[in-house]
């Protein structure tokens, strides 16, 4: 088994999550007492976050770097980012070590195309609904990508930041993603990536009329498979 590295805490309220799910998914595959051999390096998201208000994604991109710099010494033999908005910043993370990063667009990606789904809603945060460094690369893997009007992008990020990040989880909030769920559907989306890891804290199965993929539930599974493989 190889050991994942993950560069977690943003938030760390959704790094929980994947840590459970690696190692749910590990007993699953192996039986027993088996649990991933996993490396984890949380950062304190409060820097991480200014940098991305302050539009500095180079300084978090070598707050990053240096991270995984450490978990590849200490043994790590593949990293994930656990946050789709870091994913920005994922050329820095690759120029600085020698492991491969397990991108959270591919992984989700590969499912979509899997189950026959060419076009598809996007939710995140505002930088990665509107950035290329993201819709670009879901869209390198043949999708179709809609994402939300402005006034609606504004306020799935602010619901992000404000509440998830925080642990606070509204029913208004539940409500307002039910409702720009189903207008990406209305327009054509056949799923729905939701594209925060926070976000499937939030909303499940029975908030939307079309599948839901989850990128932290698919980025953990990915990481598992990859851990996994021989050679």
């Amino acid at each position: 088994m190889k050991t994942i590295g993950l560069l977690g805490g943003m938030s760390w309220e959704s790094t929980i999550p994947y840590y459970r799910l690696i190692n749910e998914a590990v007993k699953q595959r192996l039986g027993g007492l088996h649990s991933a051999k996993l490396l984890l390096h949380s950062v304190d998201f409060a820097e991480i976050e200014a940098c991305q208000r302050a539009g500095d994604w180079e300084a978090a991109g070598a707050q990053l770097a240096q991270a995984a710099r450490g978990l590849q010494a200490a043994g790590a033999d593949l990293l994930l980012i656990g946050a789709n908005t870091m994913h920005k910043v994922a050329p820095a993370i690759e120029a600085a070590v020698e492991i491969p990063l397990l991108h959270v667009a591919d992984a989700t990606a590969q499912v979509i195309r899997a189950a026959g789904i060419a076009r598809v809603g996007l939710l995140g945060t505002r930088f990665t609904m509107e950035q290329a460094f993201y819709v670009d690369r879901l869209a390198s893997h043949g999708l179709d990508v809609l994402v939300p009007p402005p006034a609606d992008r504004d306020e799935v990020h602010r619901v992000i930041y404000a509440e998830l990040c925080l642990g606070q989880f509204e029913n208004a909030s539940r409500a307002m993603f039910r409702r720009v769920m189903a207008d990406l559907v209305a327009r054509g989306a056949g799923g729905i990536i939701l594209g925060c890891t926070e976000i499937g804290l939030l909303v499940d199965a029975g908030d939307a009329t079309v599948p839901q993929f989850d990128t932290t539930r698919l980025h953990a599974l990915a990481a598992v498979e990859a851990a996994l493989a021989d050679g």
